[in-house]
C-alpha cells in the first residue's frame, strides 16, 4: 500500500515538475510577430513550412505570422507599427512605403547588418527597394516588374517574325494587325485611375530619356520627354489601336482580354505569364511570349519597365530587434528562395543561375535577368501616396481629352511642389 502510495506522489511530481518546465521553457521563448501578404511571393502554406524551419534552428524564438491582402497592407502596417508598442516586429514593406516608414521612423536601419556577400550576390537593381537617402531599412524579397508581352500567333500572321523592339513600331505593327483584321484593338493597358497607370507610364516615362523626380526630390516628369511619352499614349487611344476600355482597366482586366485572345501587345507583371498559359484560365496558351521592354526611339534608351518589388523589414521599436532579423535573413536566404521558388525570382544572382531552378522556370528567370537592369523605381519621397494621385488624376484627364498632355503634366508638378513645400 505505502509502495503504491509513493509512486502515485512521484507521478504526480513528475507531471509538476514536467508542467514546470513547459511553462519556463515556454516563458523563455522569444515571439518575434511577422505581417506579410498573402497574394504575390510565397504561399501562406510554404511561409508556414520556412517558419517551421526557423523555429527549429531557433528553439527560443517562436513566429507569429499574420496573412492579409496586398489591398489591406498599408493601412494594416501605419495602424500598427506607428506606436511606442508595435504589434509586429518583421514586416513586408512595398517599395514605395519604404521612404514613408522610415522618415517617421517605423523601421530599423539596417544599413551596418549588411553583409559584403549580400552587397555583391543581392542584384543590384534590388537595393533602391529598401534603400531610403543612401541608408537601408530591410533586404529584399519579392523581385518583380513588369514585362512585354505578345502573342506570337497574331504577330506571324500578320507577317512580322519578331516583336516590336521600339514603341513607334509597336505602333505599325498594331496598325497591320487592326488592318488585317487579326484584332481590332491590338494593345491592351491598365490605364484606370489605380496604381497601376502609374506602373505603365513609368515605363513609357523613362523609355523616352526622361525620369519621374531627381535625386533630391523634385518633380521633373513635365519635362518634353514626359509631354511627348503622354502624347503617344493619348494617339494610340485616337488611332484605335490601344483598347479604349483601358482607361478603365486595372493589370487582372488587362490578363483577361489578352487570355481571351483580344489583344496582341500587353504589358503586366510576371504573374499574368503562367496564367496566359493555364487552360483552365485561358484561350491563349502556348502563345504568349515575353521580350524586352520597348523603348522610344532616338531616346538613347535600350529598354525601361517599373520595379514593383518589396522588402523584409524589422519595425523600429521592436522588443527583440536581434531575433527579429535573424528570421528577415532566413525568409530571404538562399536555401528557402530555391526551396519555394515556384512563387518568387531569386533577390540572388548565383542562385538565379542555379541549374534546377531555370529548369523550373525556363522562361520567367531569363526574361527576369534580361529585364531587371532596366527596371526603375517610383519617386523616394515620403509623400508618394499624395503625388501618386495627382499624377494618375493628372495622366487620365490627358487620356479622358479633358487637358492637353503639357497642361497635365505642368499642373500636376506645380500641385506636387506645392504639398512637398
Amino acid at each position: 500500500m505505502m509502495k503504491t502510495k509513493t509512486f502515485q506522489v512521484l507521478v504526480v511530481l513528475a507531471l509538476v515538475l514536467s508542467l514546470s518546465m513547459g511553462m519556463a521553457l515556454s516563458a523563455s521563448a522569444k515571439t518575434i510577430r511577422f505581417l506579410t501578404m498573402q497574394q504575390a511571393g510565397m504561399t501562406p502554406e510554404e511561409f508556414d513550412a520556412a517558419i517551421a524551419e526557423f523555429e527549429k534552428t531557433h528553439p527560443d524564438i517562436e513566429v507569429e505570422a499574420n496573412y492579409v491582402s496586398y489591398d489591406s497592407l498599408h493601412s494594416k502596417l501605419v495602424t500598427s507599427i506607428s506606436g511606442f508598442n508595435p504589434a509586429y516586429d518583421v514586416v513586408l514593406v512595398d517599395d514605395i512605403w519604404f521612404p514613408q516608414f522610415a522618415k517617421a521612423g517605423w523601421l530599423l536601419d539596417v544599413t551596418d547588418r549588411i553583409t559584403p556577400e549580400m552587397k555583391e550576390d543581392i542584384y543590384e537593381a534590388a537595393w533602391p527597394i529598401v534603400t531610403y537617402k543612401g541608408r537601408q531599412y530591410g533586404l529584399p524579397y519579392l523581385l518583380d516588374q513588369m514585362y512585354f508581352y505578345y502573342n506570337e500567333e497574331m504577330l506571324k500572321k500578320a507577317g512580322f517574325d519578331a516583336p516590336p523592339t521600339t514603341w513607334e513600331e509597336l505602333v505599325e505593327q498594331a496598325k497591320v494587325l487592326k488592318e488585317k483584321g487579326i484584332v481590332e484593338y491590338p494593345i491592351v493597358w491598365s490605364w484606370g485611375q489605380i496604381e497601376a497607370l502609374i506602373c505603365t507610364w513609368v515605363p513609357l516615362l523613362y523609355g523616352n530619356g526622361g525620369e519621374f523626380f531627381t535625386e533630391d526630390g523634385k518633380p521633373v516628369f513635365n519635362s518634353p520627354e514626359g509631354v511627348e511619352a503622354l502624347t503617344w499614349m493619348v494617339d494610340t487611344l485616337k488611332s484605335g489601336i490601344s483598347n479604349p476600355a483601358s482607361i478603365t482597366y486595372g493589370e487582372e482586366d488587362v490578363r483577361s482580354t489578352f487570355s481571351q485572345g483580344k489583344a496582341a501587345f500587353a504589358v503586366n507583371w510576371i504573374y499574368m505569364y503562367n496564367m496566359t498559359n493555364d487552360p483552365a484560365e485561358s484561350n491563349v496558351v502556348g502563345k504568349t511570349r515575353i521580350s524586352l521592354m520597348p523603348a522610344f526611339e532616338g531616346s538613347g534608351v535600350k529598354s525601361a519597365t517599373i520595379n514593383g518589388s518589396m522588402g523584409f523589414a524589422v519595425t523600429a521599436r521592436s522588443k527583440y530587434k536581434e531575433e527579429a532579423w535573424e528570421l528577415v535573413k532566413f525568409l530571404v536566404s538562399k536555401q528557402i528562395q530555391k526551396k519555394y521558388s515556384d512563387h518568387i525570382t531569386p533577390i540572388w544572382k548565383s542562385l538565379a543561375q542555379d541549374e534546377t531552378l531555370r529548369a523550373k522556370q525556363p522562361v520567367t528567370l531569363p526574361a527576369f535577368d534580361a529585364q531587371f537592369p532596366y527596371a526603375h523605381v517610383r519617386p523616394k519621397v515620403p509623400e508618394y501616396l499624395e503625388v501618386s494621385k495627382i499624377v494618375q488624376l493628372a495622366i487620365h484627364k490627358a487620356l479622358a481629352g479633358e487637358k492637353t498632355p503639357q497642361q497635365a503634366l505642368d499642373d500636376a508638378v506645380a500641385e506636387i511642389n506645392k504639398i512637398l513645400k
